[in-house]
């Protein structure tokens, strides 16, 4: 189930946060619950298959957030915070439900699989052109998440490309945040962000 928070209001000419997930690194309902229940059995997993998934909310995705950002002129920014294993099912649910046209950046929190494994299908909500003249997704992220990911996605990573080579539409560039405990602000499709870097 998602939740929306209307910054200022609720119309499409002010920006809001779409809790895309708000589940585990598992999501729910757990698939173990159901085949195999314990003794009692977990209500929530039970319970989280009693209604549709868009109106229940024991039913969740993996933790993510989308930023739509209206800007003084009108236009909107879309900056997704995480994009786990359940992220093709919530673009699905919500994107259509909410409008939502495309994602402008992505800033990934940590490399666990929760936070990362749904970046392949980022590329399939992309805009498309045939002379690749669309500038591609930056993805935000830690120097010790860009080395994860280089491992995990070698395709999506920006390299030197060969003559006639496809250029890729999703590109991760490296952020590094100062220090294990710092908190540095920086600006993100106009937003001043702050992360505070802890383990």
């Amino acid at each position: 189930m998602a939740a929306t928070v209307s910054v200022s209001g609720g119309s499409s000419s002010e920006s809001a946060l779409i809790f895309m997930g708000t589940g585990c690194s598992s999501a729910i309902p757990y698939p173990r619950c159901l085949i195999s229940p314990s003794h009692p059995p977990c209500h929530v997993c039970f319970q989280s298959l009693s209604l549709p998934p868009n109106r229940n909310p024991n039913y969740r995705c993996n933790a993510s957030l989308l930023i739509d950002y209206c800007e003084s002129h009108g236009n909107h920014r879309y900056i997704l915070i995480d994009a786990g294993k359940t992220f093709r099912e919530t673009v699905l649910r919500w994107f259509l439900h909410h409008q939502i046209p495309r994602i402008d950046s992505i800033v990934l929190t940590h490399e666990h699989a929760d936070a990362v494994l749904g970046l392949d299908d980022v590329r399939s909500i992309q805009p498309v052109s045939p002379t690749n003249d669309i500038d591609p997704t930056p993805v935000y992220l830690t120097q010790h998440s860009m080395t994860s990911l280089e491992t995990k996605f070698p395709y999506l990573v920006n390299k030197k490309l060969k003559e006639g080579q496809e250029i890729r539409r999703l590109i991760i560039t490296t952020f590094v945040i100062n220090g294990e405990n710092a908190i540095t602000p920086f600006l993100l499709q106009g937003l001043q962000h702050f992360i505070s870097g802890c383990r």
